[in-house]
């Protein structure tokens, strides 16, 4: 029977969009399809798994496709193998040629991934330090074939830098996604989970082949149904779903309601310390990992934006996180714990109340006091997922407590898979910034791949951006930000350029022209959003609610603090130790003093850390009023532009996704067009100070 993929790429119309990089094209080059099929067409397996099963079937499907032909598999390597495939223990390493020793420096999912001739024929090696290591090393192979890399000389060994590579799906059992946009949940449909299982077993590959290997598979606000996931009701569907992901490398996780043994139990509390509790929560993981035996554990919003946690008994989170910590030790469980904690009541009024701070006021007095399979999971900035925000205090505050830091690859605050943003540049900038926690060169990097701190656990997580839509992510461009946090993650010293080109190539194909056009593309976009919405790093002046578009004072009186503190005479949040929030203070020197210092705050952040006056001077030597009119309206120009390349690649991409791309860019200029003319409105009204250049401000 053939799979949903198979399927779907029979349909010509929209089969490139759905494969996503998994594009397997039928090779026409005789000389390359001559190498290729030498090497590709004999394979053998040693050693069976459900994970050995799945790069197995990946080969077999991709060769077909590319090759027109189906390989032949056999499980004892002959004269005639050309590829052979399992863990290092299941081969004869000796036989090849290979020291075994290159295996005990890997982690258990890194691979070899190694051309070896001798005199009967030449063969390549995909040997893993376990079965994930063997699925990672196909989906490395596949990525050089679709490349245009020559075979000849391979000698690979690679492991993933960080431990934990999680993506956390925020779907609704009503078939709702929150913050998504690219259409419904894959996972759910009506209150139920779905039976259509080769979807989701398409994501898993998708996921595998860059590497990622866990997932929280519902939104952490857990509702009324999905407090039923954990519950004999729905377990046996999630079990189902978890067989699917497990044969690509990817443990399940669930994302909870701390509640849960109120709304599930008829406990009249879910006191942390109460011992009624602690047995639910251990007969209630019990119950769970009979269904699920390689369970990875919870995922946890607690006591952030009206959602029940540990502060409703007057308890700590180390007191919340401890007790499910406990639970889910005798199964090798852990618990994630989310540190997007702070007040969503507080008062526009009171400036000494700053939201920025909540994360650091909340945990840091608590390190050392969570258990070892728990993780405390910190967003990338303070604030949440904006185009420009420092990078989280938090990260490296916490010497004795398992972090993982959170990115967002749905594009919340970034244009809503509308508009195109390519954030794998942010990320980068992320991970390599030096929090000096341990002095010089202790960058986040180094922070959440284990190697800064003796943690037991460590790594990353994100928010997922796909949908039930054909292309996944709504913008097919959006795919590239999906791909590239797989692939940063696995290995954080990747560039972003190698990132870009690599999507691009093994998403639509090796053309020069197209290769150069989206990857200039891609690596503009985040900068050319920046301009138009809201530079110089004050962040939001979105419309509430749903974040889409302008509105400058749209949450500057509300309850959730993220304010702007415009006035007649100058812009800015003031977090500096003298006069402000007290904020900076959160950093290690010399960040501390950077930050806090006016001349020497980067002018990107500026206005993250310090309100200034309109006529306050950059570095650059424009006065900030003036840097909000020329940035504003340089990015429509640019938006202008990104539509102007996107059009000369109209005969060099195939009809749907060319104008899947072309719409969305239309309505990004439009948004940028919506953005300048309000944003410059607003500030011109404000300060009463006129752009130097007299362009149309209304």
């Amino acid at each position: 029977m053939s799979s949903m993929y198979e399927k779907v790429m029979e349909r010509t119309d929209t089969a490139e969009a759905y494969a996503c990089w998994l594009q397997y094209r039928k090779m026409e080059d005789a000389k390359w399809l001559r190498d290729y099929m030498s090497y590709c067409l004999n394979i053998t397996a040693l050693g069976k798994s459900v994970v050995i099963n799945a790069a197995l079937d990946e080969l077999s499907l991709a060769f077909h496709s590319m090759f027109e032909q189906k390989p032949t598999i056999t499980n004892r390597v002959h004269p005639e193998s050309s590829i052979v495939i399992g863990t290092y223990q299941d081969m004869n390493l000796e036989e090849h040629g290979v020291e075994a020793d290159v295996f005990h420096k890997l982690n258990d999912e890194g691979y070899l991934l190694k051309t070896v001739k001798n005199a009967e024929k030449s063969r390549l090696l995909l040997v893993g330090k376990s079965d994930k290591g063997v699925l990672y090393a196909t989906h490395h192979l596949l990525r050089l074939i679709q490349t245009g890399v020559a075979l000849d000389h391979l000698d690979i060994v690679d492991s993933p830098r960080n431990q934990i590579r999680m993506l956390n799906q925020w779907d609704n059992m009503n078939g709702s996604v929150e913050r998504g946009y690219s259409g419904n949940s894959i996972f759910y449909e009506n209150n139920q989970v779905t039976t259509n299982l080769e979807r989701i077993k398409d994501y898993a590959r998708m996921l595998s082949s860059v590497g990622i290997n866990a997932i929280s598979i519902n939104n952490v606000n857990v509702w009324e149904v999905e407090t039923n996931l954990i519950t004999g009701k729905f377990l046996p569907d999630v079990a189902k779903v978890a067989d699917t992901l497990r044969a690509y490398g990817l443990k399940t996780f669930l994302s909870i309601n701390f509640a849960s043994p109120i709304e599930l139990g008829d406990l009249s509390t879910a006191d942390p310390l109460d011992a009624s509790v602690k047995s639910w929560w251990k007969e209630k993981v019990k119950e769970i990992y009979q269904y699920i035996p390689d369970f990875g554990g919870f995922v946890v919003k607690a006591d952030s934006e009206h959602r029940p946690g540990p502060f409703s008994y007057e308890r700590d989170h180390a007191d919340g996180a401890n007790m499910l910590g406990e639970a889910l030790q005798p199964f090798d469980g852990i618990v994630v714990w989310r540190c997007f904690v702070y007040n969503c009541m507080q008062d526009w009024r009171d400036r000494s109340t700053d939201r920025a701070r909540a994360a650091y006021d909340h945990f840091k007095l608590l390190d050392g006091k969570f258990l070892d399979n728990v993780i405390l999971q910190v967003k990338n900035g303070p604030m949440d997922f904006q185009v420009r925000e420092p990078v989280s205090p938090m990260l490296g505050a916490m010497e004795r407590t398992n972090q993982i830091v959170e990115f967002q690859v749905t594009q919340e605050y970034l244009g809503q898979q509308k508009d195109l943003a390519f954030l794998i540049p942010m990320w980068k900038e992320v991970l390599d910034f030096d929090t000096h926690a341990k002095g010089k060169g202790s960058t986040v990097k180094a922070i959440v791949d284990g190697s800064l701190y003796d943690y037991k656990y460590s790594g990353i997580s994100a928010v997922s951006n796909i949908g039930n839509d054909i292309n996944w992510t709504g913008n097919t461009l959006a795919q590239a930000n999906l791909y590239g946090y797989g692939r940063l993650i696995w290995n954080p010293d990747l560039s972003a350029e190698e990132i870009a080109r690599e999507w691009v190539r093994v998403t639509f194909g090796n053309d020069r022209a197209v290769v150069e056009t989206i990857s200039t593309m891609l690596l503009d976009s985040r900068e050319i959003y920046e301009n138009y919405t809201t530079p110089l790093g004050i962040g939001w002046m979105v419309n509430p609610n749903h974040h889409y578009g302008p509105n400058v004072d749209g949450y500057e009186y509300s309850r959730w603090g993220t304010y702007h503190f415009a006035d007649r005479d100058g812009i800015g949040v003031d977090r500096t130790m003298e006069t402000g929030t007290g904020y900076v203070g959160q950093y290690f020197s010399p960040n501390k003093e950077m930050y806090n210092s006016l001349a020497d705050c980067p002018d990107e952040l500026l206005l993250f850390f310090h309100h200034v006056p309109y006529t306050h001077r950059l570095k650059s030597g424009e006065a900030v009023i003036q840097h909000y009119y020329n940035s504003h309206f340089k990015g429509v120009e640019q938006v202008e532009d990104l539509l102007a390349k996107w059009s000369l690649l109209a005969d060099k991409i195939d009809e749907y996704r060319f104008h899947n791309v072309q719409e969305r860019l239309h309505m990004q200029l439009e948004n940028a067009k919506e953005w300048r003319d309000q944003v410059n409105t607003y500030f011109y009204r404000k300060s009463g100070i006129p752009d130097e250049k007299n362009r149309k401000i209304y």
